[in-house]
């Protein structure tokens, strides 16, 4: 369908080569090395997916010589201009360092005529619509091929295809988020923070020696805190990537997990599309994801390539909800499984519950606004700053009152 020419929309479970789908036909189409100027663009959502991306074109690429760039932020762009000065047939880049370098004047766009778009869903996730459209302003429209991929097919994604695509196929490995079948789903009701860290120490220890893992959290500051905790009990056998991390450290950091050199990888969602690893084992979800396509990506770091995985997710009471629309999302009921005996449950901090009911009642909110819940703010009596400043009235003889009135403000005057 890709080599026919036409428009086409790919969509299909993470792992499953998506990015060998575009890229062989791309390669049977460019065939040589042409002229200086790039005749191919892929955007891709992050730093991390344009360097895969780049490692496996040049994998597909040994017997053809095509050129190729991968562009990214978060570094000098020394190196990428050089690169770009030598020429290439190819470039795979993130949106903001494309459009920071065209306008600059280092990237000539007349003979692009293949646009593919990877990770749509993600895309529109992480709020690039506005610099997407400028990339479609500019490059040329005429006789450009586009091809969009993704896992899950959201409304924002159609949309996107519907102001640049044009009489696309759509073909649908499977149905969108779906999960993988050689991913062992499972999950633990566990009632706080402390808890999940045991939860977690117990099947780290229960893995086999040399099986790889990888944990998933929700920010930085987590990702940090529960690897000074693994560190300190697995000296050297652990390593942190998050956003905050320069470039070349989380790239060392893959690169110690992709070598074996660690066997524990603990990330925030920046790597949940950006990693492709063959042979891990397990994935952690420490807290249940609260966009809940990033469940399907996060798992899909595992049972890959027809590999077997497991995955296994933490749920607090607060994360219930989101629990479950993950369920209705993948369609299919993740077991829950009783909480391990040799886990040591702690009790919950007055803060930590006090944060998760209020999430609770945040959830609740969004689903009946007019529940107040249990933190609701009661509205305070507004009283006119005139009548505060004037003295208390002296008490009237009830004869009086039926002479009383009272004005438009509340002033009582005999």
């Amino acid at each position: 369908m890709i080599k026919s020419g036409k428009d086409v929309i790919g969509i299909a479970q993470t792992g499953t080569g998506k990015t060998a789908t575009y890229l062989i036909p791309l390669i049977l189409k460019l065939k040589q090395p042409g002229n200086s100027d790039p005749r191919a663009l892929i955007l891709v959502p992050t730093r991390e997916l344009s360097l895969q991306v780049a490692q496996h074109f040049q994998q597909l690429n040994e017997y053809t010589k095509l050129n190729v760039v991968a562009l990214y932020g978060g570094v000098g762009p020394k190196k990428q201009l050089e690169e770009l000065d030598e020429g290439c047939d190819v470039i795979i880049s993130t949106t903001g360092r494309f459009m920071d370098l065209y306008l600059d004047g280092h990237i000539t766009i007349k003979s692009i005529k293949t646009l593919i778009i990877d990770e749509a869903d993600r895309m529109m996730d992480m709020g690039f619509m506005p610099q997407i459209n400028r990339i479609l302003e500019v490059i040329p429209s005429r006789g450009r091929q586009n091809l969009l991929f993704s896992a899950t097919f959201p409304p924002k994604v159609e949309t996107l295809c519907e102001d640049f695509l044009e009489a696309p196929e759509r073909i649908e490995a499977d149905l969108q988020a779906t999960t993988a079948q050689t991913i062992k789903q499972s999950a633990y009701e566990v009632p706080n923070f402390k808890t999940k860290l045991n939860l977690l120490v117990y099947l780290l220890n229960a893995q086999e020696e040399g099986e790889r893992s990888l944990v998933f959290v929700k920010n930085r500051l987590l990702a940090e805190n529960i690897f000074k905790y693994v560190d300190r009990k697995y000296p050297g056998r652990a390593t942190v990537i998050h956003a905050n991390k320069g470039q070349n450290t989380r790239l060392n950091a893959a690169e110690k997990f992709r070598d074996n050199e660690v066997r524990l990888l603990i990330a925030t969602d920046v790597v949940a599309r950006g990693i492709d690893i063959a042979g891990i084992a397990y994935v952690y979800n420490f807290d249940v994801p609260t966009d809940h396509s990033n469940y399907v990506h996060r798992i899909g770091r595992t049972g890959r390539a027809l590999h077997s995985g497991e995955a296994i997710t933490f749920v607090n009471m607060a994360e219930k909800i989101h629990f479950e629309k993950i369920e209705g999302i993948i369609r299919r009921k993740i077991e829950m499984l009783p909480l391990p005996t040799e886990v040591h449950v702690t009790e919950t901090p007055f803060e930590e519950m006090q944060t998760m009911l209020r999430e609770i009642d945040e959830q609740r909110k969004k689903a009946d606004p007019d529940f107040q819940g249990a933190f609701h703010t009661k509205k305070k009596k507004v009283t006119s700053t005139s009548n505060a400043t004037k003295k208390p009235a002296s008490k009237k003889p009830s004869g009086d009152n039926k002479n009383t009135k009272f004005t438009a403000r509340g002033n009582r005057k005999n």
